[in-house]
């Protein structure tokens, strides 16, 4: 949220009280919460904003290092313990240091960001991280038939590492070692991401998403994020490869006289038709009714099986009527 000022994005001033801070969030999470303004994609964004800036500003530790440092209020114990290494290293090393001084106007946290960690990293630290590409990162994700039909998306968490913002990755501040990362140079993050899933995975596909990886170091780029897919069984259809099977059930009489039945498809329902005297287990291929290709343009087919279903509950005039029908067809 770097650069939004979470009062402004609630209407406020800096003086503002609990009370006038709940109040606002309140108003403002009734007028773009999604459910209000579905499918508006500025609503959904304006309530995260909202949502982020109330999760801050009404937590008074968190208010106060927010009206302190700004957006940089997440390294505030950084801030401070590397203030505390910079006043002992003057202490011992008389006119070696520059001065700086924490407070004031957060609108400068950006330049007193680099004026601290940069000016130390410059005179004290002699290790220097090495530009190198970030860690590729895996996660396995499940998907219905359904969703991989059609594509999906899915929020997940990814825990990893990445380089140290209160060192820079080097490790050390002015020859100490870091106290936000203990000198290892990175820090565990856990991210949560939003990735998409693309229609005609199958169970063994492997997702790549560009760049969502370990961070690198240095001007090095990111590692990728690969998604290993899982397909969760179905109830109605069996998939090979791109086609898909399902057992359609066809009452005695259309199969005996011909008729009509409906068959499952992913997308819905459609009408087959069923010539006379169809024997049980003969299958219909639907073209292109299948799933897609991974891809491509194209599907696969739906192989629909006839199942024959028998009568049951006969009345005494079925059962005579299927008794005539067995003295002209005897087996």
């Amino acid at each position: 949220m770097a650069g939004k000022n979470f009062y402004d994005i609630l209407g406020l001033k800096k003086d503002v009280t609990d009370k006038e801070i709940k109040q606002a969030y309140r108003r403002l999470a009734r007028k773009h919460h999604p459910d209000v303004n579905p499918g508006d994609k500025t609503a959904e964004a304006k309530f995260k904003e909202i949502n982020a800036a109330y999760e801050v500003l009404s937590d008074k530790e968190k208010r106060q290092k927010y009206d302190k440092y700004g957006d940089k209020w997440q390294y505030a114990d950084q801030f401070e313990q590397a203030s505390r290494q910079q006043a002992q290293y003057q202490q011992y090393s008389p006119g070696g240091g520059s001065s700086f001084r924490f407070g004031g106007d957060t609108g400068g946290m950006d330049s007193l960001f680099d004026e601290l960690f940069g000016g130390m990293r410059s005179r004290g630290s002699s290790r220097r991280p090495q530009s190198r590409r970030g860690q590729d990162m895996e996660s396995s994700v499940e998907v219905t038939l359904e969703e991989a039909f059609s594509g999906t998306s899915r929020m997940i968490n990814l825990q990893g590492e990445q380089p140290c913002a209160a060192c820079n990755g080097t490790g050390q501040i002015q020859n100490l070692p870091c106290s936000a990362c203990r000198g290892a140079g990175v820090i565990s993050k856990i991210n949560r991401l939003e990735v998409k899933i693309p229609a005609g995975v199958t169970t063994g596909s492997r997702v790549r998403i560009s760049g969502k990886g370990q961070t690198g170091y240095g001007s090095g780029t990111s590692g990728d994020l690969y998604l290993n897919i899982t397909v969760s069984p179905h109830l109605t259809f069996e998939r090979q490869g791109d086609d898909l099977t399902t057992n359609v059930p066809v009452p005695l009489t259309v199969a005996v006289l011909g008729g009509e039945v409906q068959v499952p498809t992913p997308k819905g329902k459609l009408a087959l038709k069923i010539p006379p005297e169809t024997q049980n287990g003969r299958v219909f291929r639907l073209a292109g009714q299948g799933m897609p290709h991974l891809g491509k343009s194209t599907r696969g087919d739906l192989k629909a099986k006839v199942s024959v279903v028998v009568p049951t509950k006969l009345s005494e005039k079925e059962k005579e009527l299927f008794r005539q029908l067995n003295e002209l067809r005897p087996a």
